[in-house]
């Protein structure tokens, strides 16, 4: 049998600095968060994988308006229409269901609005995609909303499992924070033998868990793609991207990373007070001109205004934090 040739995204987050009406008049974030979003799908468009699995946090918040809905949705109503099925899990942004479900109206576009599996055929196999939206308390829930997907009962030659939760073993952050058993993580003895893949969203680092923190096997790769854009600081040093991911029956899957280009973020100590307006210039000169930067604001003194700092670097974002030696 051949391999199914899997596209696994996540967190995209449609929506992300798009307001609905542009009160100050700066550069605007949300249109990386969508170029990052299209470029993931390409390999999809040019039918280079068999079916696409959108992890879920499509959307960046539960409530969107129409044109965000459809920021979001269209690109993988035009894959459908490519002739690849699309899996679409709804995320816990989202709150667990996806607005505007009539944009998602397509035969070959497939939402889990409840716990549920699919199973298509794709190149002569039998896929048995079960998949659930994003629960809370999940380590307490987890085995009752995975017997609800009826994952048992569908004859299949591939299984995947697809998730938007945090699984024990996932790391993130700069501090490598490790989550651990508890009422909002999966833990490995709690993941069942019968799939192939696991493929989860929510965790925006991408990583592979083959072990769990007791270094006992996992019954099969967990596979998180992570977020397609940075959505923080705290994800800098992280590379962006999807996965393909290769499964053939009876063998371990095959995968690769498929980074995505992303703006540079860059962090700039800057001491408020007399003069802080020219040391900032200077500082903004040595970064990128389309970086993403943060301002950390150092002393008791005032930083230049929201204007001026615009003013200075309208190609670039720029946000304010403060120091702790701040009074």
């Amino acid at each position: 049998m051949p391999a199914v040739r899997i596209l696994l995204l996540s967190d995209t987050h449609i929506g992300f600095d798009s307001p609905r009406r542009e009160r100050v008049v700066r550069r605007r974030r949300g249109p990386d968060f969508q170029a990052s979003f299209e470029r993931a799908l390409e390999p999809a468009l040019r039918r280079e994988v068999d079916l696409v699995v959108h992890a879920g946090d499509l959307f960046h918040r539960s409530r969107v308006c129409a044109r965000v809905a459809e920021e979001g949705l269209g690109p993988l109503r035009a894959v459908a229409e490519r002739g690849v099925p699309v899996f679409l899990l709804p995320g816990n942004h989202e709150r667990s269901r996806i607005p505007f479900p009539l944009f998602a109206a397509h035969p070959n576009l497939h939402v889990f609005h409840e716990p549920t599996t699919f199973v298509p055929v794709v190149r002569g196999v039998r896929v048995a995609i079960a998949g659930l939206p994003y629960v809370r308390r999940v380590g307490v829930a987890f085995r009752r909303e995975l017997w609800r997907t009826r994952f048992h009962e569908s004859p299949a030659d591939v299984r995947l499992l697809c998730l938007h939760q945090a699984i024990e073993g996932a790391r993130v952050g700069p501090a490598e924070f490790t989550f651990r058993p508890g009422r909002d993580v999966i833990t490995g003895a709690d993941l069942p033998s019968a799939f192939d893949a696991v493929l989860v969203g929510h965790i925006h680092r991408h990583q592979v868990l083959t072990h769990d923190l007791r270094r006992q096997p996992l019954p099969a790769p967990v596979f998180f793609c992570g977020s397609t854009e940075r959505t923080s600081f705290a994800e800098e040093p992280e590379t962006k991207g999807a996965l393909h991911i290769e499964v053939r029956p009876g063998t371990s899957p095959r995968w690769r990373f498929l980074p995505l280009p992303t703006r540079p973020m860059r962090t700039i100590p800057l001491v408020g007070g007399p003069g802080a307006l020219e040391r900032l210039r200077r500082a903004l000169a040595g970064c990128p001109a389309d970086a993403v930067v943060r301002i950390a604001l150092q002393g008791a003194g005032a930083p230049p205004s929201s204007a001026e700092m615009r003013a200075l670097a309208p190609s670039m974002n720029l946000s304010l934090s403060f120091g702790r030696d701040r009074r």
